[in-house]
């Protein structure tokens, strides 16, 4: 029998347009590209948008509220009914905020704290996830929930400790007491181990087999794959060392010089009233770099989220 008699006779059979979207069973796979959707597919995705943007409405709706109030004068942002827009504009008021209280320093002390917090958690929380992860070790789960098991105890409950280990360090009253009592939390280290027993063991081994020790490994394997999760874990601890209240006002007796923008924003209440309209401009501007922390690190979060702790072995 001739090459080309062979082929002739092998020859596949082309499916029919109805039998090419089949399934193996029987079951069709699904709507052929450039086929028109269906009544019901298209009044679930017009549903689906309607109540995305319903959630954006309700969630967007106190920021434009205290924007717009942001831009009234004083004794317009309590009024009864309640206005949008008051009878003038007055951006000046965000230029005010910062001669009714330092608020530069309250900016500039957020920004170090938050920052310097930031680095001490992602060596911290690297290390720590890498040695619960990826080393065998005698005690290590067990360790390992015990540690885990601090989440549970709230940080009302931790002030008064707290504040007494600052007593014995001297710390009080300086920026070690604003960034390293709360550096030290679980929740980092767990993020950083489930993302870290994702990752393959036989690149480890490779690294093992070319000469590399553990450290070498984390810091020149490791380390480099888990830069969404880093980005994830960055982001929550920047945003909790910006937005705390309670440990700052505890620990901070110049807060002139030492607080922070949550302290800042409680300074516009006085005892002779509170500026709502500078409170407002504050509070805008306070969220300024959390805003944009966050756009700019999106790609990341969506990407650290969707992968930590779903993998494992």
């Amino acid at each position: 029998m001739s090459t080309e008699t062979l082929r002739q006779t092998h020859r596949p059979t082309p499916l029919s347009p109805a039998t090419a979207v089949e399934g193996p069973r029987g079951g069709r796979r699904g709507r052929r590209r450039g086929q028109p959707a269906s009544r019901g597919e298209r009044l679930g995705l017009i549903g689906a948008y309607v109540a995305v943007i319903f959630a954006a409405v309700i969630f967007a709706a106190p920021l434009v509220y205290a924007f717009f109030s942001a831009l009234k004068p004083s004794n317009e942002v309590l009024l009864a009914p309640p206005t949008l827009i008051g009878s003038e504009v007055r951006w000046q008021n965000f230029l005010e905020v910062f001669s009714f209280a330092p608020f530069t320093t309250y900016i500039a002390n957020s920004f170090f704290v938050s920052i310097a917090g930031v680095l001490v958690v992602l060596v911290v929380s690297a290390t720590a996830g890498y040695a619960f992860g990826r080393l065998r070790w005698p005690g290590r789960d067990i360790v390992f929930v015990l540690f885990l098991g601090t989440l549970m105890v709230p940080q009302e409950v931790l002030v008064i400790p707290m504040f007494v280990v600052m007593q014995w360090f001297g710390w009080v009253d300086t920026y070690q007491s604003l960034i390293f009592p709360w550096a030290f939390t679980a929740f980092g280290t767990f993020l950083m181990r489930q993302f870290f027993r994702g990752i393959p063991f036989e690149l480890e081994e490779a690294a093992r087999m070319d000469g590399a020790g553990p450290v070498r490994t984390f810091i020149q394997v490791i380390l480099p794959l888990a830069g969404s999760a880093l980005a994830v874990l960055a982001v929550f601890t920047f945003l909790n060392y910006w937005n705390s209240y309670l440990w700052p006002l505890v620990t901070v007796n110049d807060y002139n010089a030492l607080g922070t923008l949550p302290i800042g924003l409680a300074s516009f209440a006085t005892q002779t009233g509170t500026r709502w309209d500078l409170q407002m401009a504050a509070t805008i501007i306070s969220m300024i770099p959390t805003t944009i922390l966050v756009i700019a690190l999106q790609k990341h979060l969506v990407k650290g989220i969707a992968t930590s702790g779903l993998g494992g072995r």
